[in-house]
């Protein structure tokens, strides 16, 4: 019996994997405005009611879409980081390392970046389970001030007095190893980094920005400052 059940669960990994993959050839296509679980089955040659057994409407395809380009895009920023650490590298070159590989798999994958970062779907809420693997670069970025702050201090510029509240809100709730001051401005970078890359992937650079992978460089380092990476330990 345990062969038999063995069998089934690999034959629905199977056809849980094309029905993905053909629903990401119409994200590519169509956007996910327009994802259709009809068509899907019309182009895998099944029934409609027999890829309602593997999901049951279109808002749970998206949410498996949407968590996978999470979990891929998260697992691209934690290996650069463990690479990086790995090698010794400063931190300001760990910054560096996860920022590229974000950037990197965005390129590789612009439909699945546009699924995640771009407009909202219409109709379409996101559930919980979506915030997990959402979390994970900005987690590694986290982690990468962290090991900076501990290691030697952080030089966080003084923050506005009407957002100590609201910095104080985002040590204890995200970084809590992290000192007053160091969390709002990295919750900007997190934000700047991923607008850089939105600006990339939806042609808003071009015919402005041409040495593209130059600039994005620098205007990571940039970033890096304003978090604290590149100064002496924090006061």
């Amino acid at each position: 019996m345990s062969t038999i059940r063995g069998a089934r669960e690999r034959a629905r990994i199977e056809v849980t994997v094309a029905i993905k993959d053909e629903a990401r050839k119409q994200l590519a296509a169509e956007g996910a405005a327009k994802l259709s679980l009809r068509a899907v089955a019309r182009e895998l040659g099944m029934a409609s009611s027999a890829l309602y057994r593997y999901f049951p409407s279109r808002d749970d395809l998206l949410t498996a879409l949407i968590v996978d380009a999470y979990d891929s895009v998260g697992g691209a920023a934690e290996a650069a980081h463990l690479a990086a650490r790995a090698d010794a590298a400063p931190h300001l070159a760990r910054w560096t390392a996860v920022a590229l590989a974000v950037r990197d798999w965005a390129l590789e994958h612009p439909h699945e970046y546009a699924l995640i970062y771009g407009s909202p779907v219409p109709g379409y809420s996101a559930p919980q389970t979506t915030v997990g693997p959402a979390s994970r670069v900005g987690f590694v970025l986290i982690a990468i001030v962290t090991e900076a702050f501990r290691a030697d201090g952080l030089a966080v510029p003084p923050l506005a007095r009407e957002l100590r509240a609201e910095d104080g809100r985002m040590v204890a709730e995200f970084a809590p190893d992290l000192p007053p001051g160091a969390a709002v401005p990295l919750i900007a970078a997190w934000a700047q980094l991923f607008g850089l890359i939105s600006f990339e992937i939806f042609g808003q650079f071009h015919q402005v920005v041409e040495a593209r992978e130059a600039f994005f460089r620098e205007a990571v380092t940039a970033l890096a400052r304003t978090v604290g990476l590149l100064g002496s330990r924090s006061r």
